[in-house]
């Protein structure tokens, strides 16, 4: 299975719609994850033309960010959500506490409270900087922002693809938007 994943949209504070490459990107993904402040409903409907959109709920969602959109409810949008997918457990959030910022005691904690415990897999958001790294046994996959990469305007934004093998195996790619 092959899932697509963005994240940190901020539509229309970043822009109207989103960026045409992301279309190409995650073109044929079988699943997409928004993994948090998406801002407008309309941004899962524009990703629901690629594949079936789950989203996590961002601080931006909540208004929490000052600003004066806010996400409606959606059927799709949780704070977290859990999936089991060819045996590995994939948790879906916009931030949790990573062992880099805190430790692995604090990040198995937020595991357990999100998810009921530890996933092989966390697709997260929040920080606009993309990246795969491994904490013990979770590959953590944070696709940075399609619309805001590093905070920054005019620049291109990056996703990520996660694969998951038939025989559970687990890979994942960042992919810039000005190489697709």
């Amino acid at each position: 299975m092959r899932i697509g994943i963005i994240s940190d949209t901020h539509i229309p504070e970043a822009c109207e719609h989103l960026p045409p490459p992301v279309f190409d990107a995650l073109a044929g993904v079988d699943m997409v994850m928004h993994a948090g402040d998406v801002y407008v409903n309309r941004v899962l409907d524009e990703l629901e033309r690629i594949a079936p959109v789950v989203a996590a709920i961002g601080n931006g969602d909540e208004g929490l960010d000052g600003h004066r959109y806010r996400l409606e409810p959606d059927e799709r949008a949780r704070v977290a959500h859990l999936f089991e997918i060819g045996g590995v457990r994939i948790g879906l959030a916009h931030a949790l506490p990573t062992p880099d910022e805190t430790s692995q005691a604090v990040f198995e904690a937020a595991m357990d409270r999100h998810f009921g415990g530890p996933v092989d897999v966390l697709v997260m958001g929040h920080s606009h900087l993309e990246g795969v790294i491994r904490y013990g046994a979770t590959l953590v996959v944070n696709p940075g922002s399609a619309t805001l990469p590093g905070n920054l305007v005019d620049v291109p934004g990056t996703v990520a693809i996660l694969e998951i093998g038939a025989d559970g195996a687990v890979a994942a790619e960042i992919i810039r938007l000005d190489r697709v």
